[in-house]
């Protein structure tokens, strides 16, 4: 364990506790399809920097991201999950540039908007149609992608397009993982361009993979058997805790 803790410059007790943390948000996301970054990435700023949380977050999904996918491709609703995912690709790098020139300060208190701002448009009536304007489609995919970039968090613009549209929860839990697996891999991409991913994340990331699956894992065998409302509300909920958490680490 001693050479663990020093290629990643963490001790050992920061990385159980990161591990942790790693496996409730991959729990989160086996459940919903999304949520680990929005979870992970707060609860990371409280003992590593942020810039250094959200590629962390950002290499973690990349490794993830494969995960079921056979399930995935069948259930995604792929007309707006390819514009989405194409468009939020497109930003990206946007994200990441914006992030590496912002201030640890800063940056928190934008996370923190970003996570209220989420939870508010879930509260707004769903749409009666499955099929939203093409414009907002597309502005949701380049919100997405600068979100990645910045805060590994392309969900606070997907979820609620997915939440508040007529879809069912496989086709939302599928396109919102399909779109997040392509926002990673850009997002790992470019990091590692930008000299932005490091040896040691990428020790750290490696650590967590197992944590991290056992919580996907064990999130999946839930999904499904709930209903949908449940699992709408449950979405809903979440994004409302990790907004009542970003608020409470902008303070502290």
């Amino acid at each position: 364990m001693n050479w663990i803790a020093s290629a990643s410059a963490l001790t050992p007790a920061t990385l159980a506790l990161i591990a942790v943390m790693t496996f409730g948000a991959a729990l989160v996301r086996g459940l919903t399809g999304f949520g680990m970054a929005i979870i992970l990435v707060p609860l990371l700023s409280l003992v590593i920097r942020p810039d250094q949380a959200v590629v962390l977050a950002i290499l973690l999904q990349f490794l993830i991201g494969p995960m079921g996918v056979g399930q995935v491709i069948a259930d995604c609703h792929w007309p707006s999950a390819r514009v989405i995912a194409g468009s939020a690709v497109f930003a990206t790098p946007l994200g990441l540039l914006l992030l590496a020139r912002t201030t640890p300060d800063v940056a928190r208190l934008i996370i923190t908007a970003i996570a209220i701002v989420a939870f508010v448009l879930v509260l707004l009536p769903r749409r009666k149609s499955a099929q939203p304007p093409a414009v907002a489609t597309v502005a949701t995919g380049l919100v997405a992608g600068v979100l990645t970039g910045f805060a590994a968090m392309p969900g606070p613009p997907v979820v609620p397009y997915y939440l508040r549209g007529d879809f069912t929860p496989h086709q939302a839990r599928a396109s919102m993982m399909m779109i997040f697996f392509a926002t990673a891999i850009t997002g790992t991409i470019v990091s590692l361009v930008l000299e932005l991913a490091t040896i040691q994340l990428g020790v750290i990331a490696l650590i967590l993979f197992v944590p991290m699956l056992a919580g996907n894992w064990i999130g999946a065998l839930a999904f499904g058997k709930i209903s949908p409302i449940v699992w709408r509300s449950a979405v809903a909920a979440l994004l409302g805790v990790s907004a009542i958490s970003a608020i409470v680490r902008a303070i502290w």
